[in-house]
C-alpha cells in the first residue's frame, strides 16, 4: 500500500481537491497563455469578436430551472436575473467538492461481491448487482456525490423594511458578455437603481461581485453567503435543478474567522468533507452570522454606494482572496484570448436563413463547455450546472464531452483532463485482472476522489458497457495528428497498450475460426439483453479501430507489431448484417420494430468512427432504415450530432445540417443544450460537445472526405472547402482540424 493510500479520508479529499483546483494562479495562467501564444495563429479572415458578439445572452427575468453561469472549467457559479443566487438557489460546483455518506451500519465495501455472469464458460463476478447487499448497492452508486459549495445572493428590503421578491423589481435586464465572461445585471427597487457585475477568476475558484446602488448606503441592500448540507446519496440520482439540503443546519458546521479589515475566512465541515471560503470585501464592510443556528452570513456595506465581494472557494485557502475588480480584470483578459485562439466558424454569408441559429449554437456551446467542462477530470453529463447521476462522470461519454477540443485546437483545455487515464490505470488493471482479462478495463460511472478514484458504480449497464474502452486510443490519435512527435507517443504509450491488451484479451476465440465479443456485454444504446448479446456492430468496429491504431503506435515507437493483436484483428467477427443492413448485434430479433430504441448504434461506425469493417453501401442501406423506423422521440440530444456525422460521411450534407438544427436537439435562450430525453435533466452537454465535433468535421473534413464540397462554399479554410455543408451555405472557418 502506498503512502497516499494510508492517509485519512479527509486528507485525501483535501489532497484531491488541491490537485483539482489546479496549480497556483500564476502558473495556470502563464502556462495557458504560453500555449496559446505558441499555437499557430489563425488568419485575419474572421472577425472573431463580431461572430461572438452577435449572439448575446440576454434575460429579463429568472429561469427557475437553468441559470446563467460564469466559470473557469473547474468551477462554475450559476446566477438568477440579479447576477447572483438571490431568488433561485442555483449551484456553485467544482471538480474538488465531494461528500460521502456513512456506510450502511456494519458494512464495508468488501462486502459487495456482485453477481456471477457466464463469460466464455467462466464464472465471473461483475458489479451489476448483489441481491444480498441492496443497501450497499445504493450506497456505492450514490457515493461520493458532488456538493454545492454555497449560495451567494442579495438581501433586498422594500421601503417598509420587508424583504423584496423578484416581482418587486422593475427595469430588469441581464446580459452575459461572452467575449469577457462577465455577467452584467441591472434592475430597480422602489425606483433605486442596482447594478451587479459577476465574474469568475480563470486561475482560482473565485467569484467576484461588484454591486453599485444607493440601497447599499441606505442599508437596504446586503449580500449573503449561505451553506447547504450535501444532497443525500439515497435521493434520486438526479438532483436537478438544485443541489443540497438547506433545512439540516444541525448536520454540518461553519466557522467564521476574521482576516483583517477587508477579509474573512469561513470553514465549512460536512462529515469528513471540509473546505474554506476566503472573503474579500469593500473597506468599511462587515461580515456577520445572521443566526447562530444556521449557516447564512451577511456582508453589509459601509456608507458608500459600492459593495464589492469576492468569494474564493478552496479545500484550504492559502492566500487572501483577490479584490472583485481583479477577478473581473482576469476574466476580461482570459476570455478574449480563448476566443482569439483555436478554431472559429463564421456562417453569416450563407443564404440559408437558419445560419444564425446554427452559428449561435456553435458560439454558445464553446462558452458553456469552457465554463463547465474544462477541468482536471471528465465532466458529468450536466457539467457544473447541477447534479445528474450524483455528479459522477461517465467514461463512455468522455469522448462526447472532450473530443471537440482536439478539432478546435484547444489543447490547453483538453490536456487538463486526459491525464485521468494515467490516474485510473492501477484501478483499471485491477478490474481487468479480477475478471480474468489482461490489460486495463476502464470503468463507466465513477469519480476521481480519494479511495473512490476509478471505482465502479454498480449496475448492469455500468459494469458491462464496453464502448468506453477504445476512447483513450481515439483521443491519443487526435493528439498525435496534432502533435506528431515522439513526446506524444511516450505520453500515451502505456495507456494505449494497456487498453489494447484488454481489448485483445476480451475478444474470445469461439472455436469457429473467429474472435467474438461477448456475452456478457452492454451495447452503447443500453437496450440489449446483456447475457445473450454477441458481436455488436458499433463495438466491433471500434475494436478494429482501436487495435489498428494501437499497432500503428507500436510501429511509430519502433517496437514492431504485436502478434496477438494482429491475430484478433485478422479473425475478429465481421459486423453483423441482416437483410443487407447492419444491426445492433449478431442475431438480434425484430431489429427494426423492437430494438430500434435509444441511441442508433448501427450508424456510429461510419459517423463518430471512420468506418473500420464497414461496407459503405451496406451502411447507406442501414442509415435509410434508421431514418424510416427509428422514433425520433426516443433519441438523446447527442444522437443528432452522431446522425449528422454519419450523413456527412455518406455525402448527404443537407441532412447533416438538418440534424444539427433539429428541434429535438434543443438549445435554450442562453445556449444550454437540452437532453432531448424524458426523465433526463438538462443541460446535457454531450449534445454541445457533439455539435462542435460535427461542425469541425463538416468544415475541415475527415480522413477520406471528398476534395469538392457538396455545394457549399468554404472560405478561409485550409483547403477552401467545407465538405459537410450543402448549397446555400458560405462557411468561413479557420483553426480547425479534420476528424479521423
Amino acid at each position: 500500500m502506498t503512502e497516499e493510500r494510508r492517509i485519512s479520508r479527509r486528507t485525501v479529499l483535501r489532497g484531491a481537491g488541491a490537485l483539482a483546483a489546479a496549480p497556483l494562479m500564476a502558473q495556470v495562467l502563464a502556462a495557458e497563455a504560453a500555449a496559446a501564444q505558441a499555437a499557430p495563429q489563425p488568419g485575419p479572415g474572421i472577425d472573431r469578436r463580431a461572430v461572438v458578439s452577435r449572439h448575446p445572452v440576454v434575460r429579463y427575468a429568472s429561469d427557475r430551472e437553468l441559470p446563467v453561469q460564469v466559470g473557469n472549467g473547474r468551477f462554475a457559479f450559476g446566477a438568477d436575473v440579479t447576477g447572483l443566487q438571490t431568488f433561485v438557489p442555483f449551484s456553485t460546483l467544482s471538480d474538488w467538492g465531494w461528500h460521502s455518506d456513512a456506510l450502511p451500519p456494519g458494512k464495508t465495501i468488501a462486502d459487495y461481491k456482485g453477481t456471477v455472469w457466464d463469460t466464455y464458460g467462466r464464472p465471473v463476478y461483475y458489479w451489476t448487482d448483489d441481491k444480498n447487499e441492496p443497501e450497499l448497492h445504493n450506497w456505492l452508486r450514490g457515493n461520493p456525490h458532488r456538493i454545492n459549495l454555497g449560495r451567494i445572493g442579495l438581501r433586498l428590503l422594500r421601503a417598509d423594511g420587508t424583504e423584496a421578491t423578484e416581482a418587486d423589481l422593475t427595469d430588469t435586464v441581464q446580459r452575459l458578455d461572452t467575449w469577457t465572461g462577465v455577467l452584467h445585471s441591472s434592475f430597480r427597487l422602489d425606483g433605486h437603481p442596482v447594478t451587479v457585475e459577476t465574474s469568475c477568476h480563470p486561475g482560482i475558484d473565485a467569484v467576484g461581485v461588484r454591486i453599485t446602488s444607493p440601497l447599499v448606503a441606505l442599508g437596504r441592500l446586503t449580500a449573503f453567503l449561505d451553506f447547504p448540507y450535501a444532497t443525500a446519496a439515497g435521493q434520486d440520482k438526479f438532483s436537478a435543478p438544485y443541489v443540497g439540503f438547506w433545512d439540516r443546519p444541525q448536520a454540518h458546521t461553519t466557522t467564521l474567522s476574521s482576516r483583517g479589515a477587508a477579509g474573512a475566512v469561513i470553514a465549512h465541515v460536512l462529515d469528513e468533507t471540509e473546505y474554506q471560503v476566503a472573503l474579500a470585501f469593500t473597506a468599511g464592510a462587515t461580515v456577520t452570522r445572521e443566526d447562530p443556528a444556521r449557516h447564512r452570513y451577511r456582508i453589509t456595506g459601509g456608507r458608500s454606494e459600492r459593495l464589492d465581494l469576492t468569494c474564493h472557494f478552496a479545500p484550504e485557502v492559502d492566500r487572501a482572496a483577490p479584490p472583485a475588480a481583479e477577478v473581473s480584470a482576469q476574466s476580461a483578459s482570459w476570455w478574449p484570448r480563448f476566443w482569439q485562439t483555436g478554431g472559429a466558424v463564421d456562417l453569416s454569408g450563407s443564404s440559408d436563413p437558419r445560419w444564425r441559429e446554427l452559428e449561435r449554437r456553435i458560439v454558445l456551446s464553446q462558452y458553456h463547455l469552457a465554463v463547465n467542462e474544462a477541468g482536471n477530470e471528465p465532466p458529468q453529463e450536466s457539467g457544473l450546472v447541477n447534479n445528474g447521476w450524483y455528479g459522477k462522470f461517465h467514461m463512455e461519454m468522455y469522448w462526447w464531452h472532450a473530443a471537440h477540443y482536439a478539432l478546435w485546437d484547444r489543447w490547453p483545455l483538453l490536456d487538463r483532463s486526459t491525464e485521468i487515464y494515467s490516474r485510473f490505470l492501477p484501478r483499471a488493471r485491477q478490474l481487468a485482472a479480477e475478471q480474468g482479462f489482461r490489460g486495463a478495463r476502464w470503468p463507466k460511472m465513477t469519480t476521481a476522489v480519494g479511495d473512490a478514484t476509478g471505482r465502479e458504480s454498480p449496475n448492469v449497464p455500468t459494469a458491462l458497457l464496453l464502448w468506453q474502452q477504445p476512447h483513450p486510443i481515439f483521443l491519443a490519435e487526435l493528439d498525435y495528428q496534432a502533435h506528431p512527435i515522439r513526446r506524444t507517443l511516450l505520453k500515451w504509450q502505456t495507456v494505449i497498450f494497456d487498453s489494447a491488451e484488454f481489448m485483445a484479451s476480451f475478444a474470445h476465440d469461439d472455436g469457429t475460426g473467429r474472435y467474438v465479443l461477448g456475452p456478457p456485454l452492454m451495447c452503447a444504446n443500453e437496450r440489449n439483453p446483456a447475457g445473450a448479446t454477441t458481436n455488436p456492430t458499433f463495438e466491433l468496429s471500434y475494436w478494429r479501430f482501436g487495435l489498428r491504431i494501437a499497432q500503428q503506435w507500436r510501429e511509430r515507437l519502433g517496437l514492431g507489431r504485436d502478434a496477438r493483436w494482429d491475430d484478433v484483428l485478422t479473425r475478429l467477427a465481421p459486423l453483423p448484417v441482416q437483410d443487407g443492413r447492419y444491426v445492433l448485434y449478431e442475431g438480434v430479433p425484430d431489429m427494426w420494430t423492437r430494438f430500434n430504441t435509444n441511441h442508433p448504434d448501427p450508424v456510429a461506425p461510419y459517423g463518430m468512427l471512420p468506418g473500420d469493417g464497414v461496407d459503405v453501401e451496406t451502411m447507406r442501406a442501414t442509415t435509410a432504415k434508421v431514418y424510416e423506423t427509428w422514433p425520433v422521440t426516443d433519441l438523446y440530444s447527442w444522437d443528432f450530432p452522431l446522425l449528422a456525422m454519419n450523413a456527412a460521411r455518406l455525402g448527404d450534407p443537407v441532412r447533416a445540417v438538418d440534424f444539427l438544427l433539429h428541434e429535438r436537439l434543443g438549445f435554450t435562450d442562453t445556449g444550454l443544450p437540452a437532453s432531448g430525453k424524458k426523465g433526463v435533466p438538462s443541460p446535457y452537454f454531450p449534445a454541445a460537445g457533439g455539435l462542435l465535433y460535427a461542425i469541425a468535421m463538416m468544415c475541415a473534413g475527415w480522413g477520406d472526405s471528398p476534395d469538392v464540397p457538396g455545394g457549399a462554399t468554404g472560405v478561409a479554410g485550409a483547403d477552401g472547402t467545407a465538405p459537410g455543408f450543402p448549397e446555400g451555405w458560405v462557411v468561413r472557418w479557420e483553426g480547425l482540424a479534420p476528424a479521423l
